[in-house]
């Protein structure tokens, strides 16, 4: 690309354009001194590619509503070889907050990057490094990762990211670092009310502008509290770090606009309510704080979001895709468009999607499901199946009632669309992203889980619970990711099949919890099929459900989810209840004897899957070569303190799973190897 449409192009992202220079690169002539007080929020880079990034920082001024940053970009971290300059705007309507987008650059280059106020103050330094060209034949190693709350927990594995890269051979270091979501929680307590959750010290992150409160939490309600949640993220010193050191490629998750909301509707206590001015908000938010190259409907400002103007209005009609027709709600999810794809080289097409914004309201959450309700933990998977098919339903065959075990009720899905996570439009751009890649390795990052998450109530001794099993086999712990959307997973799925396509990998977050196994479009007893692989991330530091389970109390069913023996730590049970079964899970629970407990496992439960720990914090590394994919499990112990050590604290395991590259139209077959640390509850 040469300069004059580089520079068009960073207007049109509303970024500016700084041009690099490959010849008279000189030492720096300003006059800087680091002073991180006057950049609280230090610097980042993001969306690399192979001439270009986009660089960042915050530089809140006391007055005025324009101020201007000079930013260097160089070849050494003294910057005695200085490659650009420039001036760049920072503005009061942005936070203060500031974006440079230099093109110009070396294709797989490390560089270093500040910027300096006219005082003289500067931010500290950044590293950020260039994508190779498309033709690259060198391999591509990235870290994924997701769900860092500073309310509760310590970042701990960013800080261990950043002690390996640093010593790890030129060949060994990280590319780039992917954020698959959750990188806030709008969900905040404060120390005064909650000072503790499970065995978690709540961390004080301040009060929230305006904020709502929703049970134990404060939530926010405009923009001034968005940005402070960022601000309280980012001000932690292992993200801040990992930033500076590390190019990150963001797509958000939930939590980045409400918990559990989707479109432009937030939802607490059951109370649906429109929130079109709060989805804007959210997305300026993360635009302003998030270094990305997204794209805003605001259309070419160089130098802040440019909201549109929403007012909050009933939402009554939904398209054939469950989209709200309402025009504040297209106008809302419409001010930023995240989904996009960036290209690593000949080996990666990292293809992103955004499961939130375009999301059908997920029926199992409906109350017209609420007459199946049952003590099981599990809901059996053929409900889960047929309020998600709608009327596509057995090909388009639905029951008028549903009948799950002696409870029956009119099928209120007959006549609607199967549900979909990721609306008409962003489906149809990520089929044809996948079906043109020339990428040896179709990495698709799914934000949230895209394995089943499942187990065979059906196989539960008899007398243990007081009410027998309503479903005809197995169970699904409910729905509320990507790996609930069968129909419409199953459609991407199929689309992979028939084009033939090899090297198909997706990568999640969002369970706080380390997951490997296989794409398949279904389990038995429909079958088994695998058309490629799949990896999900455990949690940097929110807690999950393995930990939330040693606080259940007692039920005739815990031995599933928890073993508390004497003397002894809580074991995760819940690992060999979703891998192996409940036989399994119940074998271990009593006897503390793996070899006893995987000899009773159901084959059929769980075939997609090589790998599960539901008590996993820490990050995953992707290696993808010509030949080869590896996916590297990082678990640390559980965060809840800051490491004392420069290495982020000790391990628990170091799992690898390898896959070579697989021939259209046969099975992928993954290779496990613990590397370091005991994970028997997990393989």
């Amino acid at each position: 690309m040469d300069r004059r449409r580089f520079l068009a192009s960073a207007a049109s992202l509303g970024i500016i354009g700084v041009w690099a220079t490959r010849s008279a690169v000189v030492s720096s002539r300003v006059v800087w001194r680091e002073d991180r007080a006057s950049f609280p929020q230090g610097v980042a880079s993001g969306d690399p590619d192979d001439h270009s990034v986009v660089l960042w920082t915050r530089r809140p001024f006391d007055q005025g509503e324009r101020q201007a940053l000079t930013v260097e970009v160089a070849r050494d971290a003294d910057f005695r070889s200085v490659v650009a300059r420039a001036r760049s705007p920072v503005l009061a309507a942005a936070d203060w907050t500031c974006r440079a987008l230099v093109g110009g650059l070396l294709p797989a280059t490390t560089y270093w990057y500040r910027f300096t106020d006219d005082s003289g103050a500067g931010s500290r330094v950044g590293r950020t490094i260039t994508a190779p060209r498309a033709s690259a034949p060198r391999p591509v190693r990235f870290a994924f990762v997701s769900c860092n709350s500073v309310n509760e927990g310590a970042q701990n594995a960013f800080r261990r990211m950043i002690w390996e890269d640093e010593r790890a051979p030129a060949d060994r270091k990280l590319g780039f670092v992917l954020h698959l979501g959750d990188f806030i929680y709008e969900v905040v307590e404060y120390p005064d009310e909650v000072p503790h959750r499970y065995s978690r010290t709540v961390y004080d992150m301040g009060r929230i502008p305006d904020g709502r409160k929703v049970g134990n939490f404060h939530v926010p309600t405009n923009l001034a509290g968005y940005r402070h949640v960022y601000r309280a993220h980012i001000d932690d010193p292992d993200i801040q770090d990992a930033r500076a050191h590390f190019p990150f490629v963001c797509i958000g998750d939930n939590h980045e606009f409400s918990w559990q909301g989707w479109q432009s509707f937030i939802e607490y206590g059951g109370k649906i309510e429109p929130a079109q001015p709060l989805r804007v908000a959210a997305n300026q938010a993360w635009w302003e704080y998030i270094p990305s190259r997204v794209r805003k409907a605001s259309g070419p400002g160089l130098d802040q979001f440019g909201p549109p103007e929403v007012t909050r209005a009933p939402i009554e009609t939904l398209d054939d895709h469950g989209f709200g027709t309402e025009a504040n709600n297209r106008t809302a999810v419409g001010s930023m468009t995240a989904y996009r794809a960036l290209r690593y080289g000949k080996h990666v097409d990292l293809i992103l999607t955004d499961f939130h914004s375009y999301a059908m309201r997920n029926p199992g959450e409906r109350p017209e499901t609420d007459v199946f309700d049952s003590s099981f933990p599990v809901v059996p998977q053929e409900l889960m199946e047929i309020i998600d098919g709608g009327k596509e339903y057995a090909g388009g065959n639905p029951p008028a009632t549903i009948t799950i075990g002696d409870k029956s009720a009119p099928n209120f899905r007959k006549d609607e669309p199967a549900y979909t996570m990721l609306g008409r439009e962003q489906k149809t751009w990520l089929k044809e992203r996948l079906t043109r890649s020339t990428a040896t390795w179709k990495i698709w990052g799914a934000t949230n889980g895209t394995l089943d998450m499942r187990t065979d109530p059906q196989n539960l001794p008899a007398g243990l619970t007081k009410d027998k099993w309503p479903g005809k086999d197995f169970g699904a712990f409910g729905g509320g990711d990507f790996s609930g959307a069968f129909s419409e997973r199953a459609e991407i799925y199929d689309t992979v099949r028939d084009h033939k396509l090899s090297g198909f990998v997706t990568i999640s977050g969002d369970r706080h919890s380390f997951w490997a196994g296989y794409a398949t479009p279904k389990l038995p007893p429909a079958g088994f099929d695998p058309v490629g692989l799949s990896f999900i991330t455990g949690s940097i530091s929110a807690p999950g459900l393995a930990e939330a389970a040693e606080y259940y109390k007692d039920f005739p069913l815990l031995p599933l989810f928890v073993r508390k023996a004497p003397d002894a730590a809580p074991e995760a049970t819940i690992n060999l209840t979703i891998k192996h079964g409940v036989r399994a899970a119940l074998e271990y629970a009593a006897s503390g004897d793996i070899a006893k407990a995987r000899a009773v496992t159901n084959p059929d439960v769980a075939p997609h899957l090589e790998f599960v720990d539901m008590a996993g914090h820490g990050y995953a590394v992707v290696s993808a070569g010509p030949d080869a994919i590896d996916t590297e499990f990082i678990c640390i112990v559980r965060p809840i303190t800051r490491a004392a050590t420069p290495d982020g604290g000790p391990l628990r395991y170091r799992v690898s799973h390898r896959a070579r590259l697989w021939r259209p139209g046969t099975p992928p077959k993954l290779e496990q190897q613990v590397l370091e640390g005991d994970a028997k509850l997990s393989v």
